[in-house]
């Protein structure tokens, strides 16, 4: 069968899943500490999830900064479900739902392993290569066009 279904919601009602799923990607693969995980702004976020078959397989949030500006950041998908173009359908309905808030700018970090992906969508490498839990990373940035 394999359909795909985008929902957006709110950490109240994504949490369990999501945390599920950032659980398995980033602590348990690749080794970010549990107390950095979850943060201040999950429950202000709106969180995308990817539902392959009914199943909650990838995550990722949006959160405002500003009256334009908004990160994308806490991007995962299940091991088993990677390239399969999920990940894409994640950015691209969060970079949707930015649109219709009205975000000229969108920045996330970018682990340096997933720089191309981004660069797909647009995202411009910007400033210095750094760590973050213990990963290298690179912020990028993507100007949304203004519409009338």
């Amino acid at each position: 069968m394999n359909t795909l279904e985008i929902l957006i919601k709110s950490w109240q009602e994504a949490s369990q899943e999501a945390y599920s799923i950032r659980k398995k990607v980033f602590i348990e693969e690749q080794g970010v500490p549990e107390n950095m995980e979850l943060d201040e702004h999950d429950p202000l976020a709106k969180h995308a999830l990817a539902y392959q078959d009914g199943l909650c397989v990838s995550t990722g949030r949006l959160v405002r900064l500003g009256n334009h500006h908004a990160q994308i950041g806490r991007m995962a998908v299940l091991s088993a479900y990677r390239n399969q173009h999920i990940g894409a359908a994640i950015l691209s309905s969060l970079i949707t739902v930015a649109k219709a808030e009205g975000v000229s700018t969108l920045v996330l970090h970018s682990q340096i392993s997933a720089a191309p992906f981004y660069a797909k969508f647009g995202f411009v490498a910007e400033g210095p290569i750094y760590d973050e839990a213990g990963i290298a990373h690179r912020n990028m940035i993507l100007l949304l066009e203004k519409t009338i």
